[in-house]
């Protein structure tokens, strides 16, 4: 029997309703109370009942089975992933368009799908949403979404989507709007094309959707050496012009509504050598995933972890290592100088210059296994331990972009590794760890 529809059991927590009532992991769930399921946030949606009435298939026989959840809501299950909507865009900055070949397959998938966007924070450009899509996010209400805007002329924006039949994305805005679906939208900065007169233009247009446009955040393009397209780069002076445009807007935007609705990212303050907004001017971090406030936030919790780091016992003269990308080098070095000035703890930190994307990939996130080995191949003598940055490794595997291991760097390195969370918490649970 072939089902169009239904979401199948990856995974069944030991105790759970749902083994107690007899559910086993490759069973396929196809509808509960008589809802239709079609993936895992149909079965989010429809299970908020105190009871289901959950209609299954098991290797082709069909069953009906009640569940009882807890008063946590929780049932026990894990459900295996969806099948991803592709992109149909053809973006001339596209990151995956930059990769060279020979890494693995999951790496080349370009993904524009509203459900990850609501799940993950994925953002999407909502040039392949059907009639069908709009109504079930209205009706679900699967809010807030990310979402790639780049520009609000039409003629610009399909350039660079490079996607020529791609609809009016404010029509889409104003949909979402009328009915009122929060979003945080991006601007991909590229110079010559959508900075100056376009971003002012860009950012006003979205202000008109404020408050359901919650937050706008200008990210600089990046541009990898294994790059097709003539693409320019963001240079000093463009960061700079760029800039000075989202602080007229945040003056203004702080002076009426008292949040700053638009933000650069910390790659921008940083290739302009600007500073950053206090810590406070972020207001509640809406896009710190997409590189947003990251460094302020950073160094204000490591002013906050001194204390605690006092009550390490860590014997005498340890010394750890670490890395980081070029460009948050000088924060996590400030950082690790007051550790050793304040509380005598030494922690060596080694800025890693990115050979496998090129030089113009700064953030510590792009590295590879083979870039950490390369750099770090001298530089462990006499440390006790590295603390590897989690944000090098695939989501919740000891791997890296180019499959080098945890275990690999151990090996390479000959020095005990240690994945730490990439904060100054996570700095200090690794030394409680090993000290």
């Amino acid at each position: 029997m072939h089902n169009k529809y239904g979401v199948e059991i990856e995974a069944i927590m030991p105790g759970s309703v749902m083994e107690t009532e007899g559910f086993l992991p490759g069973d396929l769930l196809l509808s509960i109370n008589g809802h239709r399921l079609n993936d895992g946030i149909d079965f989010m949606f429809y299970r908020n009942e105190p009871e289901l009435n959950i209609g299954a298939v098991r290797k082709g026989k069909k069953m009906s089975l009640k569940v009882t959840p807890k008063e946590t809501g929780d049932i026990g299950i894990t459900l295996k992933p969806v099948k991803i909507k592709r992109c149909i865009n053809n973006c001339i900055f596209c990151f995956v368009s930059q990769l060279p070949r020979g890494l693995r397959k999951s790496l080349y998938i370009k993904d524009e799908d509203y459900r990850m966007s609501f799940l993950y924070g994925n953002y999407i450009t909502l040039t392949n949403l059907s009639a069908q899509d709009k109504k079930r996010i209205v009706q679900q209400r699967l809010s807030p979404l990310y979402i790639s805007v780049h520009s609000t002329n039409k003629v610009i924006r399909n350039t660079l989507l490079g996607n020529p039949k791609a609809g009016d994305v404010l029509k889409e805005l104003k949909f979402l709007k009328e009915n009122k679906i929060r979003m945080h939208v991006q601007i991909v900065l590229c110079p010559g094309y959508n900075d100056e007169k376009e971003l002012q233009r860009t950012i006003s247009d979205l202000y008109g959707f404020y408050p359901y446009v919650s937050s706008i955040a200008v990210v600089p393009v990046g541009i990898t050496m294994h790059r097709r397209q003539a693409i320019k780069p963001v240079e000093k002076e463009d960061a700079v012009r760029a800039i000075g445009i989202i602080d007229s807007f945040q003056k203004r935007f702080r002076k009426k509504h008292g949040v700053s609705v638009v933000y650069g990212a910390d790659e921008l303050y940083i290739k302009g050598g600007v500073n950053f907004p206090v810590l406070s001017e972020y207001g509640e971090l809406p896009q710190i995933e997409n590189g947003v406030g990251m460094v302020q936030l950073f160094m204000s919790q490591s002013k906050r972890i001194s204390r605690q780091l006092s009550a390490i016992n860590c014997q005498q003269k340890k010394k750890f290592l670490t890395f980081t990308g070029v460009s948050f080098y000088p924060y996590l070095k400030k950082t690790t100088d007051r550790l050793l000035e304040k509380e005598g703890i030494n922690i060596n930190v080694i800025p890693v210059e990115n050979t496998f994307f090129g030089k113009a990939i700064t953030v510590t996130g792009l590295l590879t296994g083979r870039n950490i080995i390369r750099s770090l191949s001298d530089k462990t003598d006499g440390c006790e331990c590295l603390f590897v940055p989690d944000i090098v490794m695939r989501d919740g595997e000891n791997v890296l972009l180019d499959d080098t291991s945890k275990d690999d760097i151990e090996n390479a390195l000959g020095i005990k590794v240690k994945v730490i969370e990439a904060t100054p918490e996570g700095i200090m649970k690794g030394l409680e760890a090993v000290c």
